[in-house]
């Protein structure tokens, strides 16, 4: 059976809703939606960036505050370029509660991570033209001119064993996703 499936949004538990709310909306710009009580007498905030969607992000209560894993491996938002990049990475590095966890590149991505005000990871990212086998990870530095922080990007990735340009990997995933083929990429 063929059909359609596209992300739509994600939510998460937290401890301090206000705090949080407070933070995704003037951090990461995201705007207040609806909020309100969930059935089981909680919190729940839902934000968005897009007009077109009601919620992209949502937020309720109920996380306990001793939670000793944190269950939410990561949140990932894409920038919409090198300097917005760069621009948030700065803002972090004084943001109260935050934990910056360093600018990497993943061959496919150029990455700031960080842990947020309860200790969840997100990951602001650009995508790079290129592709190599996951996990990659090198560290980079970002006050280096835009043409040295690319040249010296490509220049690992080009050296990883199956290296491919992006444009081509993103043809061997079209193929999969149309054939319905779950088998892995191969390296």
């Amino acid at each position: 059976m063929a059909f359609s499936l596209a992300f739509s949004h994600v939510g998460i538990h937290v401890t301090d809703i206000e705090r949080m709310t407070e933070f995704y909306t003037r951090v990461l710009r995201f705007v207040v939606s609806d909020r309100g009580e969930t059935s089981t007498g909680g919190q729940i905030v839902f934000m968005t960036r897009d007009p077109a969607e009601h919620h992209q992000f949502v937020i309720a209560s109920g996380r306990p505050a001793d939670l000793q894993y944190n269950l939410i491996n990561q949140l990932s938002f894409r920038v919409d370029s090198l300097q917005t990049l760069r621009d948030l990475h700065e803002q972090l590095k004084v943001e109260p509660g935050v934990k910056i966890l360093g600018p990497i590149t993943h061959g496919n991505a150029l990455s700031v991570y960080f842990l947020d005000p309860e200790g969840n990871r997100v990951e602001f990212l650009i995508d790079t033209p290129w592709h190599v086998p996951q996990p990659f990870r090198i560290p980079v530095d970002l006050s280096l001119s835009d043409d040295q922080l690319w040249s010296t990007v490509e220049k690992h990735v080009r050296a990883t064993p199956g290296f491919k340009p992006m444009a081509e990997w993103k043809a061997e995933i079209r193929k999969k996703i149309e054939t319905g083929s779950r088998r892995e990429t191969a390296k």
